[in-house]
Parts: structure tokens; C-alpha cells; sequence
């Protein structure tokens, strides 16, 4: 009888002992897990302050070609050029701006948005401290400064759910310089004789690049919304600035769009920091969203020349980079 109740108790024991080590167990592949995923974040953080996408670089290189040697223009585009260069080799920030943080997430169901928010707080924490990201997000109402980059609406995370089983995080860092020559407009638009047609789009967008001018650290890329409401039409025309340069729109009419505005943007003679010359434009991406009739915006998101943008596919199982996106 003894024998069997030191059986049963040893049995009890043995199962307290493997669950307390199978949370122990647990609670540590949790933590290594995140540990992963925070070191993989960073690391996209450091090479989005950087390095410049491909996409963008070649770009920047055929604006410089074709500036006109000994201008001004020629001259801003090589000091351009030098920053790029320079920023890659030391891996320091591309700019002293290092902007508003914007994460784009796409990932399949059952996706913990909390723990991944959680995470991408600590990444921001920790580039900060690392100078990947200046000390830049400061209270709107007191100014305070807490020199962490993170704090009501800061960094900016976006979700999407996919049918893809990956995740894919891209990142924007987008400078209060050319954050501050974004506009809105709302058709008809006596003053410019713009009216809600296409035609009224293309006014308006030259317009806000007219204004622009000198400002927003040129040659700038624009993102475009034609329709939606205010919030949402500023929104996607932000995340028409995820897309890659070289690429081609879809819809053939804003396709043609697109590249009207770029060659149009070109001949103002506005150019590299509104020093004149024939780069004004590195690219314009337009997309649309319904609108209500009563209703008719054109949102425009202007991206300076430090056109910081990096994407990453994430290992589910390693939390590791698996493949880089641009």
C-alpha cells in the first residue's frame, strides 16, 4: 500500500516538475523568439536610415547624368550623390531628419497585431539609442521630448491581413521637410479652373509642385490619391510610396497620368532644391479610391530625394529576415 501512494506521489511530482519546466521551457523560446524578431526589426530600421532601395539609386544617378555640367543644379546633385554614398559606407542616417517612423504590416490571420506592436516599440527604443533614428517624436501639446521615438500615434503601424502565409513589414522614414509640402485638394478649384475630371487632377498636382519648390529637400516623389475621404485619401497616398519606381500603374490612364506629370514636372526648370535644372521629379505614383458625389479630393504625399523605404519578409518560424523586399 505504501509502495503504490510513493508511486502515485512520485507520479504527481514528476508531472508538477515537466509542467513547471515545460513553462520555463516555454517562456524562453517565447523570449528568444521575440529577442529575434526585435534584432531583425532594428536591423531594418538601420538599413532604411542608410541605404537608399536600388530602384531609387538608379533614378538618382540618371538625374545626375543629365543635369548640365557646371550649374548649380549639377553641383546639388552631386553633393546628393556624396551624402548617399557616404551614408552607406559609414551606416549613419542618410539624413539628420530621420522622420516619422511609418510600418506597413501584411500578414495571414491569427497574427498577435499587440505582440508585434510591442515589439516594434522595443526595435524603435533600441535604433534610437543605436542614432539609427534621431531622438525625434516630441508630445504636440507640453513639446516634451522623452528620447524614445515612441509615444501616442508614434511610430505609425499599419496592419493588413493577406491570404499569404508570410509576414512582410515595410518601413518608411518620411522627413517633416517634404511631410510639410504634402497638400489636399478639394474639386472644382476655381482658382486654378480645375475641375473634377483628369485633367483637373494633373492642375492641381503641378500646382503642388509649383508650391514645393525650394522646399521638401528636391528632386521629390510623389504619391497620389484621387478620391476617398480626407483621412483615407491621405493614407493611400502615402502607401503609393511603397511602390518601386521602375514599375508600371495598372490602369493605363493613371499610367499615362503618371508619366505626364514626371516629364511636365521636369521641363518647369525648378530643379534640385529649386536651384533650376531638369530634375524636379524622380517619380509620381497615382492611385484612386471612391469618393462620395459630393466629395472629390486629390491628396498628394511629397517624398524628398532621401526617399527612405525598406521592406522585409520575415521567417515565421526563426523570426529571422528571409528576404529583403525592393
Amino acid at each position: 500500500m505504501a509502495k503504490k501512494a510513493s508511486k502515485k506521489a512520485s507520479k504527481k511530482v514528476t508531472k508538477k516538475v515537466t509542467k513547471k519546466t515545460t513553462k520555463k521551457v516555454t517562456k524562453k523560446v517565447s523570449k528568444n523568439s521575440n529577442g529575434s524578431l526585435k534584432t531583425t526589426l532594428i536591423e531594418l530600421i538601420r538599413k532604411t536610415s542608410v541605404e537608399l532601395p536600388d530602384d531609387v539609386q538608379k533614378v538618382i544617378l540618371d538625374a545626375l547624368h543629365r543635369e548640365e555640367k557646371n550649374t548649380t543644379a549639377k553641383y546639388a546633385m552631386d553633393i546628393i550623390q556624396a551624402n548617399i554614398e557616404l551614408a552607406k559606407n559609414k551606416s549613419q542616417p542618410l539624413c539628420q531628419d530621420t522622420g516619422t517612423v511609418l510600418f506597413f504590416v501584411a500578414h495571414p490571420k491569427n497574427f498577435d497585431q499587440l505582440a508585434f506592436t510591442k515589439t516594434v516599440h522595443d526595435a524603435v527604443k533600441a535604433s534610437t539609442i543605436k542614432g539609427y533614428l534621431r531622438q525625434n517624436s516630441v508630445n504636440s501639446l507640453t513639446g516634451e521630448n522623452e528620447g524614445t521615438n515612441v509615444g501616442k500615434g508614434h511610430p505609425s503601424i499599419h496592419f493588413h491581413q493577406h491570404k499569404k502565409n508570410t509576414v512582410e513589414v515595410r518601413l518608411m522614414l518620411k522627413g517633416g521637410g517634404c511631410e510639410n509640402v504634402g497638400a489636399q485638394y478639394s474639386l472644382p478649384h476655381t482658382e486654378l479652373g480645375a475641375g473634377r475630371d483628369l485633367e483637373g487632377v494633373r492642375k492641381v498636382i503641378l500646382d503642388a509642385i509649383h508650391k514645393a519648390q525650394g522646399k521638401g529637400c528636391g528632386p521629390g516623389v510623389l504619391g497620389v490619391c484621387i478620391g476617398g475621404d480626407r483621412g483615407m485619401g491621405y493614407m493611400e497616398s502615402k502607401e503609393q510610396l511603397l511602390r518601386s519606381l521602375d514599375d508600371q500603374n495598372s490602369n493605363p490612364v493613371l499610367d499615362q497620368l503618371e508619366k505626364d506629370i514626371v516629364t511636365t514636372a521636369n521641363t518647369l526648370g525648378i530643379g534640385p532644391m529649386g536651384f533650376g535644372g531638369k530634375t524636379t521629379l524622380l517619380g509620381c505614383k497615382i492611385s484612386d479610391l471612391n469618393r462620395l458625389p459630393a466629395s472629390f479630393f486629390v491628396s498628394i504625399s511629397y517624398m524628398c530625394w532621401a526617399y527612405r523605404r525598406k521592406g522585409i519578409v520575415i521567417d515565421e518560424k526563426k523570426h529571422t529576415i528571409k528576404k529583403w523586399i525592393y
